[in-house]
């Protein structure tokens, strides 16, 4: 039986590419501040327009609250794969970021009690958006390949090791608003109007800063290139309500790789929640690992 993969949502690969690859899910959830105590949270699963989320965040003071799976929600995920002769490899957003990979601990270690522990791999991908989704793509290339629970997890691992992930921010307000900062904290300040560029590596990490959108796009373009020559030549770009740039990114992309991106998809609200509208973000690895 074909080793089970098993992510959370804030990969935010298309849909298609994750029903392709067979790809299970576990939800993430937000909640939007409001007078009732019954207001509960909803599924980032289930959250289809996203338009509509990133009008209203743009629009008010008070960020909406998100909040990991449920250690029920995994099991929920868990136990149909294990009861249907599946061993699992679970690749979850930075444990430096949410307490996702926690959650999904606590799973196991109840299932450990009934003797079902060891058919759970569990990996924090130290990374989120495109990248956990890069190293997903890689597990479920290995497990669609025949490779058994200890090969799929040292395949995405591997994947880790080689990918690479920056993205642009419009700006650190909803990074500084939701106290997701990381190292980035010294930018904070006088220095919100800046187009800060990140990378994930367990945390929120500063590459450099950039003071107009336009020098922001070319140095985007200059990471896809360095990308290219470092021989990371499966590429993606993700954006939040920044399409124009997205393809601008894309047609760019084309031109140095001379090929098609691996996936061009929009970042939703978990992560977009403190990302904010107008990021656009690049990143790739070698794309032997997906074959």
């Amino acid at each position: 039986m074909a080793v089970a993969v098993v992510t959370d949502t804030t990969h935010y690969l298309p849909a298609e590419l994750v029903a392709a690859h067979d790809v299970h899910l576990v939800s993430l959830y937000v909640r939007w501040p409001g007078p009732s105590a019954q207001e509960t949270f909803e599924r980032e699963s289930e959250m289809a327009d996203f338009d509509a989320f990133y009008e209203r965040l743009g629009s008010t003071d008070d960020l909406p609250t998100t909040s990991q799976p449920s250690v029920g929600d995994f099991l929920s995920v868990y136990e149909p794969l294990l009861a249907a002769g599946h061993d699992i490899v679970s690749i979850h957003l930075s444990a430096g970021m949410s307490g996702t990979f926690g959650s999904a601990l606590q799973a196991r270690e109840q299932l450990t009690e009934r003797g079902l522990g060891k058919r759970i791999e569990i990996l924090d991908s130290a990374t989120t958006c495109g990248g956990l989704g890069l190293e997903v793509l890689a597990a479920a290339a290995r497990a669609r390949a025949g490779g058994d629970q200890a090969q799929v997890a040292a395949h995405a691992r591997e994947a880790r090791e080689a990918l690479r992930i920056w993205f642009c921010l419009d700006t650190l307000e909803y990074l500084q608003r939701g106290g997701r900062v990381g190292k980035a904290q010294a930018w904070v300040g006088g220095a919100l109007k800046i187009k800060p560029i990140l990378s994930i590596e367990s945390e929120v990490m500063p590459v450099e800063r950039v003071r107009t959108a336009g020098r922001a796009f070319e140095r985007m373009v200059d990471y896809l290139r360095t990308l290219h020559d470092a021989g990371a030549d499966g590429w993606l770009v993700q954006h939040i309500q920044a399409a124009d740039q997205a393809e601008r990114l894309v047609e760019r992309g084309r031109e140095i790789f001379g090929s098609e991106p691996l996936f061009v998809s929009e970042v939703g609200p978990v992560i977009g929640t403190y990302a904010g509208p107008g990021m656009v973000g690049v990143g790739g690895l070698p794309a032997a690992l997906l074959a």
